[in-house]
């Protein structure tokens, strides 16, 4: 009997070509937070060098264990993991609030190991909670997800130092435009693996054209060594702050709510429905390597919802393919050469790219809010209160002012308030006092559908 697609191995040189379209597709999303965070702390650019190897390498252990799999952990479905975004708003306001910055990544660590070990605990209990969370909550989250980076774009458009003179100057957004227009024409026009990577190939052409204007600076590359390890704590042991923690778990909670519906949809397209042991099994892999990932300097790791595009648009399904992929993450990592070279790429080069990085997000929580019934007044009411309280740190960055400060590293973060909102109303407009009407919760892969009381649940319509 034939193996499953799932289960395929392919051809070794397939298998690495393919493996490497895994890589092109997620790689700008993998070094993105580790470039947000390390620039919020203003470490050097061989650290930042570290950092963003250290991130690639976790990406690549924990996508081992979600395709490969050990015991109980593992979806052993064609599945990338990598740092999540959810993660990025909640980490820069905890360097934000920490006064000496040298403790920001120890205190982040901390909170990612406690976040990541509580998350494996709860894995089994949580793919059973999967109706606590329909598109209403995860679309309004992952669309906050994406504005709340989005003025990070912004801000590298503008230049690499906000105090200097020529910040915001022509010449940076002129280049932030270039780098955005190469990578929109780069979409329109090519097609396959080309178009795959356009926001790869968009950072290396907005790179080559600021070489003349003198904003590429090459030592980064000059100064790192071709093969490396990303040394355990490099930044110091990990610190646990009670609010940080606080902050992470909610963090935990978004991502394994996404991975659950990137699990779902993936088991439909590779034709292996995710049941509830598997989405427990995945759950598990997420949650172990975002708690080890730490140990190697690495942030929290979730699925990577534009490999499962990818998957959708190869064909090709086997979980052996990401899992070379995989390989190629922890190679990249322990090749610190290979990791600077983002560091080489401009702050506005980046800023152009991002606007289309961070934007895609959005328009991905979108989609999902699309799903999310919002015929329903009840749920348009929950995407208005939660996207407006989401909001507040990014429109009105002092509106908490006058809160503790360990406080602020919740409120100040878009994604945590507005995730806690989006829970909250969700159960007392769709769950709460309803009696017989509790069933109308949509599944997480599911299209809203209006009820009478007399009738039973419709199957939403594909």
């Amino acid at each position: 009997m034939s193996a499953h697609p799932v289960d395929e191995k392919l051809p070794a040189l397939k298998m690495a070509t393919t493996g490497l379209q895994h890589v092109a597709a997620m790689y700008a999303g993998v070094v993105a937070p580790p470039l947000i965070v390390g620039a919020a702390i203003g470490l050097s650019g061989t650290e930042l060098t570290f950092l963003t190897g250290a991130c690639l390498f976790t990406a690549g252990l924990a996508t081992f264990l979600q395709t490969l799999g050990i015991w109980k952990i593992g979806a052993r479905l064609p599945f990338v993991n990598g740092v999540t975004f959810a993660g990025v708003a909640p980490m820069t306001a905890i360097v934000a609030s920490t006064d000496d910055k040298s403790d920001a990544l120890p205190v982040i660590f901390g909170a990612v190991i406690v976040a990541g070990l509580l998350g494996f605990l709860a894995a089994p209990f949580f793919s059973k909670m999967v109706r606590f969370f329909p598109p209403v909550v995860t679309g309004t989250v992952i669309t906050l997800i994406g504005v709340s980076l989005l003025p990070v774009a912004f801000g590298w458009a503008q230049g690499p130092n906000p105090g200097a003179d020529d910040y915001g100057s022509g010449t940076y957004l002129g280049l932030a435009a270039v780098t955005l227009l190469l990578v929109l024409l780069l979409r329109r026009f090519t097609r396959g693996f080309v178009k795959q990577i356009a926001v790869l190939l968009g950072l290396v052409g907005g790179t080559l054209i600021a070489i003349p204007f003198g904003v590429t600076d090459f030592a980064p590359v000059a100064e790192a060594d071709v093969i490396g390890f990303p040394t355990p704590f490099h930044f110091g042991a990990p610190q646990f702050q009670v609010a940080a923690i606080i902050s992470m778990i909610v963090v935990m909670i978004v991502s394994m709510t996404e991975s659950t519906a990137d699990m779902l949809a993936l088991g439909e397209i590779v034709d292996r429905p995710a049941d509830e042991r598997t989405i427990a099994a995945g759950l598990r892999a997420d949650t172990l390597g975002s708690a080890l990932s730490p140990l190697f300097n690495g942030f929290m790791c979730s699925a990577f919802a534009q490999n499962i595009g990818l998957v959708a648009m190869t064909k090709i399904r086997s979980r052996y393919v990401v899992a070379t992929g995989g390989g190629f993450l922890v190679l990249m990592g322990l090749c610190p050469m290979a990791a600077s070279l983002i560091a080489v790429v401009p702050r506005p080069v980046l800023g152009g790219a991002g606007v289309v990085l961070f934007g895609s997000v959005a328009a991905s929580g979108i989609q999902t809010l699309v799903r999310a019934g919002l015929e329903k007044d009840n749920n348009v009411l929950i995407v208005a209160v939660s996207l407006a309280v989401g909001i507040v740190p990014i429109t009105a960055p002092e509106f908490y002012h006058a809160f503790p400060e360990t406080a602020r590293i919740i409120l100040d973060s878009g994604i945590s308030t507005g995730c806690v909102a989006a829970v909250l109303l969700n159960l007392a407009f769709n769950h709460l006092g309803r009696g017989g009407d509790a069933e109308d919760v949509t599944h997480p892969m599911e299209a809203g559908e209006e009820l009478s009381h007399s009738t039973r649940p419709a199957p939403a319509t594909p």
